[in-house]
């Protein structure tokens, strides 16, 4: 039966584990913990149990935390009381779907005090660092992304405002514009041709007075 429980390798040899690769091998045999990856920032400690309480006793589970925020920031530790446990939390719950999101399950070599907190620049997980895919269930576009967009908009917004300083009002001195002068010059004008055009009064009286005699 021990054969059925047989540890498979790590996906990965962690560096800062302060291991070498044989102590880190031996801790990995040894460990009854699972490092649960892919996460939604939404995920609540009380559905994780839920999930992986399916595959036996669940000693604890350490939630992964944004380092300068201290929420969740996608990922966990789950301990497991037994190691078979342990396994057959690798074989069923591996790659199932937890918040609509496929969840990743690998054997970690033990928690320690620190490991709660993400190791990326801007306290999160490395891989939100860099990502440019927009994941709503991880906090929108990668912290990079999310740093040059920001950037953009400032560089945008400061040339704009350079734009507008440029652009100085209309000076008006009071006086009279010069279309307004060519404006009254042409009603003036037109004025002067209505009353050319316009009969005399005096000769329509004339005429009259030449009739009635």
């Amino acid at each position: 039966m021990a054969e059925l429980y047989t540890t498979p390798a790590p996906f990965y040899y962690d560096k800062k584990s302060g291991l070498t690769q044989d102590e880190f091998k031996k801790a990995i045999e040894k460990s009854s913990t699972i490092y649960v990856g892919y996460l939604s920032f939404y995920t609540t400690e009380e559905q994780l149990y839920e999930l992986f309480s399916k595959c036996g006793e669940i000693k604890r589970i350490i939630m992964g935390l944004d380092r300068n925020q201290k929420t969740p920031c996608g990922f966990c530790f789950v301990e497991y009381y037994s190691k078979e446990d342990a396994a057959d939390c690798i074989k069923y719950i591996n790659g199932s779907k937890l918040d609509e999101r496929l969840i990743r399950c690998d054997w970690d070599y033990g928690f320690r005090e620190g490991r709660q907190y993400g190791r990326g620049l801007s306290g999160g997980q490395v891989r939100d660092e860099y990502r440019t895919d927009y994941d709503p269930g991880r906090g929108g576009y990668g912290k990079q992304r999310l740093f040059e967009m920001e950037q953009y908009n400032d560089v945008d917004i400061t040339y704009q405002q350079q734009i507008l300083q440029t652009m100085q009002p209309q000076q008006f001195s009071g006086k009279r514009s010069r279309d307004n002068d060519d404006g009254d010059s042409f009603k003036k004008q037109r004025d002067n041709n209505n009353n050319s055009n316009t009969p005399n009064k005096n000769r329509y009286r004339e005429r009259d007075e030449e009739n009635d005699e």
